[in-house]
């Protein structure tokens, strides 16, 4: 368990299937083995739940969406955070009115949800048609304060995007967190991303010197016809941006990195990268094209 200002971040990698009530026992059980060998903060693969619906385009697929209040992975989530006394961001589809959401419900040590973040960038490509299914987040970046360190949580495609990672870190966050669902590009089956995805995230890791991490799925998952292989590598980078720990491409894992929050800030400050930074000169990260606003 945390000790002063150390924390042992867990990753937690599997195949999921179409059964909600099987793959909540999954995770459960691997949170379980994590939470068993120390881990305080367990991360779980992006919309867990059942499979990766976003292969195809079907409205079937909406009805698997649900409010917060009522959302069926959210409430045994709660009582295994309580249990275990660990923080669990949890990767729901989220249905508010007419309105859904990829999102991620962050649950505290004590059961209780501290919020919601709505993922921000949604792609749409062959094998990931997510823009069919979801509304960009409205929630803005978030981060959360909780017994083991401030908290920032992006969703798989966010976590291509260095502002992103940059924003939670300026808004405090001491570990970046990425449940992810990514494998094969159908139109490109020569085409494997894998070190692309790590080296992203790591230099997130690097460039803002703290701990980040991502927890992808594996398998092959046919859903309307399609087929998709997830390729796993789920990892935990250290603040240098090397791993710490990381997962082979098949099988379960369970990972568990531990990190002093106090030397991580000490380092941060010393570095000065955040002293020196320049935002009046940055604005042309606030246009779409880099142009000139006056």
């Amino acid at each position: 368990m945390a000790s002063g200002s150390k924390t042992a971040l867990g990753v937690v990698q599997f195949a999921c299937t179409d059964d909600l009530a099987g793959n909540l026992e999954t995770a459960s059980r691997l949170i379980r083995q994590a939470a068993g060998e120390g881990a305080n903060i367990v991360l779980v693969q992006e919309l867990f739940e059942g499979l990766y619906f976003c292969q195809t385009q079907d409205p079937i697929h909406f009805g698997r969406a649900h409010a917060l209040a009522d959302h069926p992975v959210i409430a045994p989530m709660q009582a295994l955070a309580r249990e275990l006394g660990i923080v669990l961001p949890v990767s729901f589809f989220e249905k508010k009115n007419q309105a859904f959401y990829n999102s991620i419900a962050m649950i505290d040590d004590t059961g209780a949800i501290l919020g919601v973040y709505r993922k921000s960038h949604i792609p749409d490509g062959p094998g990931y048609s997510e823009k069919f299914y979801f509304r960009p987040g409205d929630t803005g970046f978030k981060v959360w304060p909780t017994r083991f360190g401030t908290i920032g949580v992006g969703i798989c495609w966010d976590q291509w995007f260095p502002e992103a990672a940059r924003a939670m870190a300026l808004m405090g966050a001491e570990l970046i967190l990425y449940p992810t669902a990514i494998g094969s590009e159908p139109a490109r089956p020569d085409l494997d991303t894998m070190e692309h995805w790590r080296m992203v995230m790591r230099g997130h890791a690097a460039a803002n010197m703290m701990p980040v991490a991502a927890a992808n799925r594996i398998g092959a998952e046919t859903i309307g016809g399609k087929t998709q292989s997830y390729y796993g590598s789920s990892f935990i980078a250290g603040p240098d941006g090397q791993l710490a720990a990381d997962a082979p491409r098949d099988g379960e894992a369970v990972l568990i990195a531990t990190f002093d929050r106090q030397d991580l800030a000490d380092n941060r400050a010393a570095w000065g990268m955040f002293r020196d930074r320049r935002p009046d000169l940055y604005g042309a990260l606030a246009t779409a094209d880099g142009g000139d606003r006056t």
